[in-house]
C-alpha cells in the first residue's frame, strides 16, 4: 500500500528540484505504476502545474514536456508524420488507451526501466533529454547514466533528416514486450536499439549499404555483443531468435520510407 504524507504541487522547477533533494519525496508523474508500491512518501510532488504538458514543434525541433501522457504522444500528427507512425506504434500496445491518457513520458523515461517502449523508441532518434540540474544530454548517455536526484523537464527531438521503424514482440495485444527493436537511419549511419532484453535499451550502430547480406551480417555482430536475460515472459534463447526476426523486420522496412 502507498501512504502518502503530503501531496504538493510546486510552482516553479526549482521548488520541485529543492524538495526532490529529500529521498523521502517523490515526483508522482502518472502515478500509475507508484501507486502498485509498498511504501511511505512524505511529500508526493505533481508537476502539473509547471506547464510541462505540451509537445511544441518548431521547425528543426519537437519540445515534448516531462507531462506529456503517452496517448498525446501516439496522437501528435507532426511526431507521427516525422518519424513515419514508429511514435504511434511504440506506444499503441501499452496497456490500454485509459493507461496512456494519464501515463508520462517523463515517468516513463527517467526510470529507465528495461521494458520501456518509450525509452527505446526515443533512443533511435536525434533526441536529447532536459534535466533541471544537468542540462542537456544526448538520450543514449541519459539511459545509461546512474540515477540522480534531478529533475526531468522534457526530451528534444531533432528534425534530422530520418528512416525509422518501431517493432515489438508482446506475448498477448497489452503485455509488457518480450523484446523490442528501434531500427533508424540518420547521419549515414544505420542503428538499431533492442530493449526488453529484459535489461534496459541499448544501442548497435554500422555504416553500410542496406541489402540483404549487410542486415545478416549486421544481425549477426549484434548478437556476438548483445547481453539477452530470462524472465517470465520469455527466455534468453527466445529472444535471441526475435532479435533476428524484429531486427531484419524493422531494417528491411526502412528501404520503403
Amino acid at each position: 500500500m502507498l501512504n502518502i504524507q503530503e501531496y504538493v504541487r510546486p510552482q516553479s522547477l526549482e521548488e520541485a528540484y529543492e524538495l526532490i533533494q529529500n529521498r523521502k519525496n517523490i515526483i508522482i508523474g502518472g502515478m500509475l505504476w507508484l501507486k502498485m508500491q509498498n511504501r511511505t512518501v512524505e511529500k508526493a510532488i505533481d508537476l502539473c502545474d509547471l506547464h510541462l504538458d505540451t509537445i511544441e514543434e518548431t521547425d528543426d525541433s519537437f519540445s515534448i514536456g516531462a507531462m506529456v501522457t503517452l496517448r498525446q504522444l501516439e496522437t501528435h500528427s507532426g511526431l507521427n508524420a516525422y518519424t513515419h507512425d514508429a511514435i504511434k506504434h511504440s506506444v499503441e500496445h501499452i496497456i490500454g488507451v485509459q493507461f496512456r491518457n494519464c501515463a508520462t513520458v517523463g515517468g516513463s523515461l527517467f526510470g529507465r526501466y528495461g521494458f520501456s517502449d518509450v525509452l527505446s523508441m526515443f533512443m533511435g532518434l536525434d533526441a536529447y533529454v532536459e534535466l533541471f540540474n544537468g542540462g542537456m544530454v544526448p538520450i543514449r548517455e541519459f539511459a545509461w547514466m546512474r540515477p540522480s536526484l534531478d529533475i526531468l523537464v522534457r526530451v528534444i527531438v531533432k528534425k534530422t533528416p530520418l528512416k525509422v521503424s518501431y517493432k515489438s514482440q508482446r506475448n498477448t495485444s497489452t503485455d509488457f514486450p518480450v523484446l523490442t527493436c528501434c531500427a533508424s537511419y540518420m547521419h549515414d549511419t544505420y542503428s538499431v536499439v533492442i530493449g526488453g532484453r529484459p535489461l534496459k535499451a541499448i544501442a548497435y550502430e554500422k555504416k553500410m549499404e542496406l541489402n540483404d547480406a549487410s542486415i545478416e551480417e549486421f544481425i549477426n555482430e549484434v548478437l556476438e555483443e548483445i547481453k539477452l536475460g530470462t524472465n517470465n515472459l520469455g527466455s534468453a534463447d527466445y529472444r535471441k531468435k526475435l532479435v533476428k526476426v524484429l531486427m531484419k523486420r524493422s531494417l528491411k522496412e526502412l528501404e520503403a520510407q
